[in-house]
């Protein structure tokens, strides 16, 4: 196992940018996803990490050791790919066999006739061959060995693929969005796999993905990146909660987080919609500002709540375990989607009028550079509201 330090990585391609002085540090043990949109330098960064790229400038170290003058093969890392990258002439056994019958056995050796007659080869197949069954089992494809990929299921070739980077017992896996080629039901199926795997095997893993579910559900911590820079790295949970600035608030979260406009007044005042708000915007400097609000932040009805907007309901989604409520508010650009329980969902037809409202602490703040104001939200008294 290993750390996996990047420090201060730049990598152009011509005359684009792709990464922007990117630093990140990646605990031993730990599972971290680097998430955003197609074109953000996700999977470049990683690559880099692997040696398969090399950085303009800026260092990579892994288990405390620079890297950058390494082979791939030297930095005892693992990748597996969006495709798989399996062969298709060879049987699952010796897929997953080949990093182990490079490493341990000699050019004579792996000749197909005459190798076995080299002296030390039996004793290393054997071993090969028990390697690659304690992780067939693992990974409960070890009755497929006989198998070659295109006999396989898109799920079968994802384990094949996992158990080929496995077996080699490595300090760290990198993956570059390994579920995008499954399904719907298959993907929720690998996520907990994968999440498993590396509970039980403890090693640092570094998975790329476009895809919020998968970096929210499995990782130990997430690093939002966007336009080659990585805009933030926490926990799942504090990433979605407390987003550090705009740019993240839009990224993470289906459906995406409702955003408004807002005024940071000359008294430091917030004012939203022609209601002032002191005590919430105190450093800020004065002008325009953004409040955004999660659709499950939404309550639809009475109630005294910080904020409240009347509207039309435009449009409903019914989606089994919740249902979205999409509300035509005046005072709004687009329409404001509000999630709420599907037994409550049924009742608000379109068209009728609706009262949306929010606590104040579920509301974030942020000011005209779309950084977010770190301010204690709470709900005004009487005496500090007033209208415009």
């Amino acid at each position: 196992m290993a750390g996996i330090t990047a420090h201060e990585v730049t990598k152009s391609f011509g005359d684009t940018p792709v990464l922007d002085r990117v630093s990140v540090d990646i605990r031993d043990g730990e599972f971290l996803t680097l998430v955003g949109p197609s074109g953000c330098g996700k999977t470049t960064l990683l690559r880099i990490i692997a040696g398969l790229e090399s950085q303009d400038s800026g260092d990579v170290a892994i288990g405390g050791v620079n890297v950058d003058t390494l082979r791939p093969k030297d930095r005892d890392v693992a990748m597996v790919f969006q495709s798989y990258a399996l062969y298709p002439y060879m049987t699952v056994a010796q897929n997953v066999a080949l990093p182990l019958t490079m490493r341990r056995m000699s050019f004579a050796q792996r000749l197909p006739l005459v190798g076995r007659f080299v002296p030390g080869s039996r004793q290393a197949r054997a071993g090969i061959d028990a390697d690659v069954a304690a992780v067939s089992e693992a990974l409960g494809i070890k009755h497929l060995g006989g198998r070659r990929p295109a006999q396989l299921s898109g799920g079968q070739r994802q384990r094949v693929a996992l158990a080929r980077a496995m077996v080699r017992n490595p300090k760290a896996f990198l993956m570059d969005e390994p579920l995008s080629n499954l399904d719907a039901k298959l993907r929720v199926q690998a996520r907990a796999e994968i999440a498993e795997l590396h509970r039980k095997l403890g090693t640092t893993f570094v998975y790329v993905t476009h895809d919020q579910v998968e970096a929210m559900t499995m990782s130990d911590r997430v690093a939002v990146m966007l336009g080659g820079k990585l805009l933030q790295i926490g926990p799942p949970q504090q990433i979605y909660d407390s987003p550090a600035t705009l740019e993240v608030a839009r990224f993470v979260g289906t459906p995406e987080i409702n955003l408004l406009p807002a005024r940071v007044r000359d008294d430091n005042s917030l004012e939203i919609f022609g209601h002032r708000w002191f005590g919430f915007a105190e450093g800020a400097a004065a002008g325009e500002a953004t409040i955004g609000i999660r659709p499950e932040s939404w309550s639809i009805g009475g109630g005294h709540r910080a904020l409240s907007l009347t509207g039309v309901v435009q449009h409903r989604e019914m989606l089994g375990s919740e249902t979205l409520v999409h509300v035509r508010v005046a005072e709004a650009a687009k329409p404001i989607i509000a999630r709420v329980d599907p037994r409550t969902g049924a009742g608000f037809v379109i068209g009728a009028s609706v009262t949306l409202s929010v606590e104040s602490e579920h509301i974030l703040i942020f000011d005209r550079d779309g950084k977010r104001l770190a301010v204690p939200v709470r709900t005004p008294h009487l005496s500090e509201v007033c209208n415009g």
